[in-house]
């Protein structure tokens, strides 16, 4: 029988421990000391407590136990003298039964990195479903990350270690992350879809009114009825509109809203976006089983577009249900000669309809986001949620140092007009400037000679700016120094600058009333609520225009990484952000029925 939480909060502390044993390989010492703590009121918080034990130990003890735990169908497998634990989980990724190229490839990767860092290479092969990994994922992860630095690399065999925990003492409680598991799903079915061309080479990308998209948004149509959403359709622009109605007994309800986009980058990964859509689908999913209603209504978008991948249109999808969408984006067309209105027409949307997508605020509480944090520092921290306090404001510019183009060979250095130094120089002084906020973050992301040779001085130099903080104040105290800087430059290296800002959004900082809600509710999963800034725009942006917004983050795994195919996150966290929702709006629930 698994045990219960109430039996581990009651039982005598040698009982308590014996309760975790084998959750740390060979290391007992972790479970007894987060034992400390009790009474949990979550799993959550008792795996938080361990992590906290372990960050607290030093260098020497997580080293030890990093090296308490066998290599990937190693010595110890051979010699039968696994956990059992262990045994089982490299019996589930099927690295007992590999062929005997295999088993060579993963005897040289254990010799090289044990080379390298001096300890074994400790991966969660159950992997982010609790499934397991197949044999090509573990290898490639492998390869990976021989290449890390050792400092990074003892952190992550950390991070895989504490994730080997997670699902091992979701085991011994009998507490399967049912929920997450769901939403992971219909992530991976949903990211069967991809535009032609992608799709061949296995990469994900989804761009406005392809086929693959149009597929998308049938699958998750689909979604939303067999979840119990009252009304699902497809409106002008491609949204996904699904609404759960309010209770019949409230009077005239106000409408939450929540969702996230649907498309992708070229190449992207499967949730930044679409964890926004498929947490608060389990909810409504839930609601649904149980027959309950709230005093509101709960609406669901999936938006069409927000990433501006196929035609120079970002937020178009979110834009337009606050009537912001532009007309002579219909003309715009795409790589192949497609006009956007050509393109919705192909689709069978209605082009006239969209000015009638616009959302009266005063009829809505709010706008709630949750998506992947596209960062590292939820990753960092060993925390699964995070709360928004703000979206960075932004400005982007597109540059030039103007120089003289001269001979490498003949030209002496004091006499050079260099114009990649001057933007090289800049960067530098980014990097130092934006540093100096904690929060601000800039890059020049772009940088390119062109017609460049190796042996010519380079003469002009192209290059981007990416400005973003929290506030607009903040970004502006940037831009100004920056630009200050940028100028000062080019007159001390006898160069030309030139710039032309291209783009500027607002920071749209999460109303605090709707931020206390996520705090509360990670608070009673019984994690520590941790606030930060999003540094990426969100639909959540776009919303804020015209009515109040607050974002959830969810970490992302392989530091954090996002716009990438390495972009992931797992089961567990995903159960978390949809407890965590329902919190929410079982909270919004109860204040709405006591104000009525």
């Amino acid at each position: 029988m698994p045990y219960t939480l109430d039996q581990l909060n009651a039982a005598p502390l040698a009982e308590a421990e014996r309760m975790l044993d084998g959750l740390y390989e060979h290391t007992p010492w972790i479970a007894a000391q987060a034992l400390q703590a009790r009474p949990f009121q979550s799993l959550a918080q008792l795996k938080q407590a361990m992590a906290g034990a372990l960050a607290r130990a030093s260098v020497d003890a997580q080293l030890a136990l990093i090296r308490a735990h066998p290599e990937l169908a190693g010595k110890a497998m051979e010699a039968g003298t696994l956990t059992s634990e262990s045994t089982g989980e490299q019996q589930r990724a099927g690295l007992t039964a590999c062929t005997p190229e295999e088993l060579a490839r993963i005897r040289q990767l254990n010799a090289d990195y044990q080379a390298r860092f001096g300890f074994p290479f400790v991966l969660c092969v159950r992997g982010p479903r609790g499934t397991g990994l197949a044999k090509q994922q573990i290898l490639d992860t492998f390869e990976r990350r021989l290449h890390h630095h050792p400092d990074f690399e003892r952190a992550e065999a950390l991070r895989q270690i504490h994730r080997i925990v997670e699902i091992r003492l979701a085991d011994k409680f009998g507490a399967p992350p049912t929920l997450g598991e769901q939403v992971w799903d219909w992530h991976e079915k949903l990211a069967q879809h991809s535009d032609p061309g992608c799709a061949e080479a296995g990469q994900l990308t989804v761009t406005y009114l392809t086929d693959a998209h149009r597929a998308c948004a049938q699958r998750i149509s689909r979604n939303m009825r067999d979840a119990g959403f009252d009304d699902v359709h497809i409106d002008a622009v491609g949204n996904v509109v699904g609404r759960y109605k309010a209770d019949p007994g409230a009077r005239n309800p106000k409408t939450l809203l929540t969702g996230s986009h649907y498309d992708t980058v070229r190449n992207g990964g499967k949730y930044d976006g679409r964890l926004g859509i498929f947490v608060p689908l389990a909810c409504v999913q839930e609601l649904a089983r149980t027959g309950r209603r709230l005093p509101f209504d709960l609406e669901v978008v999936g938006f069409a577009e927000e990433e501006g991948q196929r035609y120079k249109a970002t937020f178009l999808g979110s834009g337009a249900l606050i009537g912001d969408f532009r007309p002579e984006w219909l003309d715009q067309r795409d790589a192949d000669g497609i006009s956007m209105r050509e393109a919705m027409q192909h689709a069978g949307l209605c082009v006239d309809d969209i000015p009638k997508l616009k959302r009266h605020a005063a009829d809505y509480l709010g706008f709630i986001e949750v998506h992947i944090e596209q960062g590292p520092v939820l990753n960092e921290l060993n925390l699964p949620l995070g709360v928004v306090t703000s979206i960075n404001g932004s400005v982007r510019y597109q540059g030039a140092y103007i120089g003289q183009a001269s001979h490498a060979g003949t030209t002496p250095m004091d006499r050079r007009r260099d114009a990649a130094c001057a933007a090289a120089e800049l960067a530098l002084y980014l990097e130092r400037r934006a540093a100096q906020d904690g929060d601000s973050v800039g890059t020049i992301g772009m940088l390119t000679v062109p017609n460049g040779s190796i042996n010519v001085v380079p003469g002009r130099c192209n290059f981007s700016l990416d400005l973003r903080a929290p506030s607009d104040a903040q970004r502006d105290a940037l831009v100004s120094d920056v630009l200050a800087e940028a100028q000062a430059i080019a007159e001390r290296r006898g160069v030309r600058l030139q710039l032309e800002e291209t783009m500027r959004a607002a920071a749209a900082p999460c109303d605090a009333a709707l931020q206390q809600r996520w705090a509360d509710a990670v608070e009673a999963l019984g994690l520590p609520v941790f606030r930060m800034p999003s540094g990426a725009g969100h639909d959540a942006m776009k919303l804020h225009e015209v009515m109040p917004q607050a974002m959830l983050f969810v970490r992302g795994e392989n530091a954090g990484i996002s716009h990438n195919p390495l972009e992931s996150t797992h089961a567990d966290d995903m159960e978390l952000a949809v407890r965590a929702m329902q919190h929410l709006l079982d909270g919004m629930a109860r204040d709405t029925l006591s104000q009525s």
